[in-house]
């Protein structure tokens, strides 16, 4: 039987020393990959001067300016990535040595259809009772993946046409998998498989995280959700208080990670409801867009990120 090929796409801007550490962990990986994209975002901190100078093996792309989201910059790599399997990996992500050989072993048992497994990730202040959690450790088909250190079928991901460049950041997760439901696809957490994140646990906190978790949010659930739940949702929203990262106080398992905080990020940022307001208008701005590739989903796994 013919061994897959396995890329690896990380898309970079401006963290020299996490990247290193990332590529140093997938050199000592005990089933090398066939092929490291890196899609450098024109960073200015010296990062593709040290991935041409220490990791030549890598496919180095440099962008010719720092203004790209990282939908655009991984749809780049994923698109020179000629793998069987696509590696998702965030610059700041730590993979065990056996990342790679358990990703392959696990596909190998699931159907075609299976479209992305996404690992169990453990990053700094992730609480206990999130992390021990069996929804947490329940090997389990889900909604969407995590994107910091996920493996996908290349044809899969191809043929859903990859992220979506208007999400520019955040949120695209998501969007990608309701487009492989709808195509017949599943995605499906594995946590025996671990990684490191450096990235907080929850949602990052700033204006615009904010915005575009926001806005995103929106433009999602004009493509995918049935009109009587985008106008239920406010007060769905309202009512489980998406709140802080202690449980009982807004804080719960879900899949939709990088939303667990967002009322501690409203009441944060200064001017936090008005940037939520700017936010809507931008995602009806983009109404047009989102009726044209408008596809109620009805999988199976198709779900909320607040239920």
């Amino acid at each position: 039987m013919t061994k897959p090929k396995v890329s690896l796409v990380i898309s970079v801007w401006n963290r020299k020393d996490d990247l290193r550490e990332n590529l140093a962990a997938i050199r000592k990986q005990t089933v090398a990959p066939d092929q490291v994209v890196v899609v450098d975002n024109d960073s200015t901190d010296g990062t593709p001067e040290m991935v041409v100078a220490e990791f030549p093996e890598v496919q180095l792309i440099r962008m010719p300016h720092s203004a790209y989201g990282a939908c655009e910059t991984f749809n780049i790599g994923f698109a020179s990535a000629h793998g069987d399997f696509v590696g998702i990996l965030d610059d700041d992500v730590v993979l065990p040595p056996d990342f790679v050989e358990r990703m392959l072993a696990k596909f190998d048992e699931e159907p075609e259809t299976t479209a992305i497994l996404s690992p169990k990730v453990v990053e700094p202040e992730m609480p206990g009772w999130y992390c021990d959690s069996p929804a947490v450790n329940t090997e389990r088909y889900a909604s969407t993946f995590r994107g910091c250190g996920s493996m996908a079928r290349g044809d899969a991901i191809r043929r859903a046409g990859y992220y979506d460049q208007r999400f520019f950041i955040f949120g695209n997760e998501r969007d990608l998998t309701t487009r492989l439901l709808n195509l017949g696809y599943r995605v499906k957490m594995v946590p025996s498989i671990e990684v490191f994140h450096k990235a907080p646990f929850g949602m990052r906190h700033g204006k615009r995280s904010l915005y575009y978790h926001v806005r995103n949010f929106w433009l999602w659930a004009f493509k995918y959700l049935p009109w009587s739940k985008v106008l239920a949702f406010p007060l769905v929203f309202l009512r489980k208080g998406l709140g802080g990262k202690k449980q009982g106080q807004g804080g719960e398992v879900t899949d939709a990670v990088g939303t667990i905080g967002l009322f501690d990020n409203i009441k944060a940022v200064p001017g936090g409801y008005w940037i939520c307001a700017k936010a809507t208008l931008a995602a009806l701005w983009n109404l047009p867009y989102c009726l044209r590739h408008r596809q109620v989903c009805t999988a199976e796994d198709f779900e909320l990120p607040i239920q």
